[in-house]
């Protein structure tokens, strides 16, 4: 059992998905790239490898920023800002908060399951991308892709310090939408599907690969 911090800052700024980058680049720059916390770098060559405590997002199509355990104390190096314009690619925007959701959220693993909805989900690298396209049956598919959600979950854990001994179970029961996209010039395949879990997470909280980015982010499944 773990308890975390989340705050999801809700922006009233319209923001496209395929804007995302550029919302995170602006405010990296507006914070300064020294923080590690907002940009995920050491500096411009080394990269941090642990899971993203501040992840950027369109919800609704609009701006929003989710921060997890440390980086809810970080956000305040935005907050304290008196002025609150960013640059989006050259479009000068002035960020104005629509919502601020700050919960204090226990993370356990249960004997009951929790339904999920993942978006834009990133679970293959090149090498088990060629892996997968081997798997004809659609139920071993699905068990391939929950081993690698399970990782998922794992790498999250071990970003917020919590160490999870119990069994973690993860069902895949749908897979809504797969789209081939470019990511860094790098063809990737996303996921939207549903799935099932004995582990609790937050909404709006990203798994896989650039959840940063606003990849992978989860929500409750209401049925």
């Amino acid at each position: 059992m773990k308890k975390v911090k989340t705050l999801l800052v809700r922006f009233n700024n319209e923001l496209a998905p395929n804007q995302i980058s550029a919302f995170r680049g602006a405010v990296i720059e507006k914070v300064g790239r020294e923080h590690t916390l907002f940009n995920h770098h050491i500096d411009d060559k080394v990269y941090l490898y642990d899971y993203p405590l501040i992840q950027y997002k369109s919800i609704g199509r609009k701006s929003a920023i989710m921060c997890i355990g440390d980086g809810v104390d970080d956000i305040y190096k935005l907050f304290n800002f008196k002025d609150w314009s960013i640059n989006i690619k050259d479009n000068k925007v002035q960020l104005e908060i629509q919502k601020l959701d700050l919960n204090n959220i226990t993370l356990n693993v249960w004997d009951n399951h929790y339904d999920y909805v993942i978006r834009k989900w990133l679970p293959l690298n090149t090498k088990n991308f060629s892996a997968f396209q081997e798997i004809e049956s659609l139920k071993q598919r699905c068990e391939f892709l929950e081993k690698i959600m399970i990782g998922n979950i794992i790498s999250f854990a071990k970003g917020v310090e919590w160490t999870i001994e119990q069994k973690i179970v993860v069902t895949i029961n749908e897979i809504l939408h797969t789209m081939p996209i470019k990511y860094k010039g790098v063809p990737l395949l996303s996921f939207d599907l549903t799935f099932s879990s004995n582990v609790f997470l937050p909404n709006f909280l990203g798994l896989g690969k650039s959840v940063s980015h606003g990849f992978g982010t989860i929500n409750m499944n209401k049925k």
